[in-house]
């Protein structure tokens, strides 16, 4: 068993004379004396476990948490609800110590989880193959790119301006050094413009992104997007909210060449943003390029189901200089939540927590209209997010409803700067009737 005790002062006097040396100041002879610090730590003096732990909770007590208080706050993380299971089994010292799966033979637990994982992702996107997950929906994306480029060889993106403004960041970031142009296609009444897309869309495209429902929770044409994109030999990426494919028709089905995502939402919590989980499905066609690993099922010597990392075909110790990609961990700990959150709600209880955010968006949304304070930002169909635009700025607005222990919206002009008094709510299906007429009514007052 480890010691958690300090060493003692003949311990130390040991190991000094062990060294050689005779005092701890002999440790850092080579170290200029003018550089040294010659006075004591600036720390108060030591706590008792029991003080610690009193002067820690005092300190948690200063945050502004969301057990208490209500979110309204989407813009990429989503308060969903998390059964108390999904925290039981992950922390389980089997899951939650588990390395890097390398040796399948006592790897089989790890190597199960992810396998149906990826099955998970496969269903719900309508792909044929995923990979082990990725480190969170912004890398994800990025990552398919990189697969396009590599695939088409062709060295131009084009990318809505509904995708999450964050997401583009990070594309562009790859892109930079990877000499990828990279070009936004802007949007008509909250979706994609595709007479934009059908003009710029052309022979040295390598991929077609668009995210759906997208930042403003608005839904996108994907099959048109994908016409338009395949029309010039270019490739599809969607980008979509997993708990949406429950009642949506999947982006396989309309045709996206790769899927990828944020699974925060399915299990995992925000926790100051992180970490997050990407996930990553394409068709058999591009397989071999997708990143990080693919774990497969096979038999073993005694023809009994078992697990192996099947491909690793794009990390750098496997293909050395000749790798597309350093992607190697797969945020394996956050995949399994999202695995047995999936597992437990299941096919009919994913669709009722889908249908449930729909409703209570819907519901919220109309309030907010027919208060007369607000004007829908777009008509065009959403999910479990919306935009209005107010009367005054929604800076204030979001400090007064804080005070009354709601977490508003998302200040649209943060990023969209023609948006000054716009509002992004999110409604997920925690949110009961009565916090949200509570928001109203808090609104009707500051907007008085």
């Amino acid at each position: 068993m480890a010691s958690y005790l300090s060493t003692t002062g003949e311990e130390q006097q040991a190991m000094l004379e062990k060294l050689g040396l005779t005092s701890r100041d002999a440790l850092f002879a080579d170290i200029p004396v003018a550089v040294r610090l010659d006075r004591e730590l600036a720390l108060p003096e030591a706590l008792s476990e029991m003080e610690l732990i009193t002067l820690m909770r005092e300190l948690a007590q200063k945050n502004t948490d969301l057990d208490s208080c209500t979110c309204f706050l989407g813009a990429g993380a989503y308060d969903h609800f998390i059964p108390s299971v999904v925290g039981s089994l992950t922390s389980r010292q089997e899951f939650y110590t588990a390395y890097t799966p390398y040796q399948p033979e006592i790897s089989q637990g790890t190597l199960q989880a992810i396998f149906e994982f990826q099955s998970m992702i496969c269903e719900l996107t309508g792909m044929e193959i995923a990979n082990a997950s990725m480190y969170d929906g912004a890398t994800a994306l990025a990552e398919a790119v990189a697969m396009a480029v590599s695939q088409t060889g062709r060295n131009e993106v084009l990318i809505a301006n509904t995708v999450s403004p964050e997401h583009r960041q990070v594309v562009q970031t790859y892109a930079h050094f990877k000499n990828v142009r990279v070009r936004e296609i802007g949007f008509q009444n909250g979706t994609i413009d595709l007479n934009e897309l059908e003009a710029l869309c052309g022979a040295q495209t390598a991929a077609v992104i668009v995210q759906s429902p997208n930042f403003f929770g608005v839904i996108e044409e994907l099959s048109r997007v994908a016409d338009l994109a395949h029309q010039q030999k270019a490739l599809f990426i969607a980008s979509v909210d997993p708990i949406s494919m429950a009642i949506l028709r999947s982006p396989g089905e309309l045709g996206a060449d790769i899927v990828v995502g944020d699974g925060q939402c399915l299990g995992n919590p925000i926790s100051f943003g992180g970490p997050g989980l990407g996930f990553m499905a394409t068709t058999k066609a591009l397989m071999r390029k997708l990143p990080g690993r693919v774990v497969g099922q096979t038999t073993d010597h005694d023809g009994k189901r078992a697990f192996v990392l099947t491909l690793q075909t794009r990390e750098q110790h496997i293909r050395r200089d000749k790798a597309t990609s350093n992607i190697c961990s797969n945020q394996a700990l956050n995949a399994l939540a999202a695995t047995i959150y999936l597992t437990l709600l299941g096919k009919a209880g994913l669709k009722e927590v889908a249908t449930l955010c729909l409703r209570k968006a819907h519901y919220l949304h109309d309030r907010l209209i027919a208060t007369g304070k607000f004007t829908p930002a777009f008509t065009a169909p959403f999910f479990k997010e919306f935009a209005v635009i107010g009367t005054t700025a929604p800076e204030g607005l979001n400090k007064d409803l804080l005070g009354d222990g709601i977490i508003g919206g998302y200040e649209l002009k943060k990023a969209y700067p023609e948006f000054e008094y716009g509002w992004l709510l999110a409604v997920t299906e925690k949110r009961t009737r009565q916090e949200i007429d509570q928001l109203v009514e808090k609104v009707v007052k500051h907007c008085d």
